[in-house]
């Protein structure tokens, strides 16, 4: 878990991804698209890969446990939940708040927080 948690906090955006999966593709190229810079991590290439697995699948409570993110070093979870968080428009403000992005769109929801 630690290495897993270690390498989710070196960027502000972490992507753990298996190379294959349509999925994680979709997801780093959907937040390509929004300008974000984010750490892939191809868990199939990895030396210690299967056991990241594992522990993401602990994590997240489901197999397969790809596309896993983590923003600002905390688990947001697997594509559904970066969705819906992008329809509800919180996306972009749980991106600014962590310094993946700069600006929001102006379409973005602003808080008054």
């Amino acid at each position: 878990m630690d290495r897993v948690m270690w390498l989710a906090s070196q960027k502000a955006v972490v992507i753990f991804s298996v190379s294959s999966c349509c999925f994680c593709h979709s997801m780093k190229a959907f937040f390509s698209n929004l300008g974000v810079s984010y750490a892939a991590h191809e868990l199939d290439e990895l030396p210690h890969g299967k056991q990241m697995l594992g522990e993401l699948a602990d994590l997240v409570g489901r197999k397969p446990p790809v596309p896993a993110v983590f923003i600002g070093g905390s688990l947001v979870g697997t594509m559904e939940k970066v969705m819906a968080l992008h329809l509800s428009g919180d996306l972009l403000l749980i991106l600014r708040d962590a310094g993946a992005i700069w600006l929001l769109p102006s379409k973005a929801r602003y808080s008054d927080s």
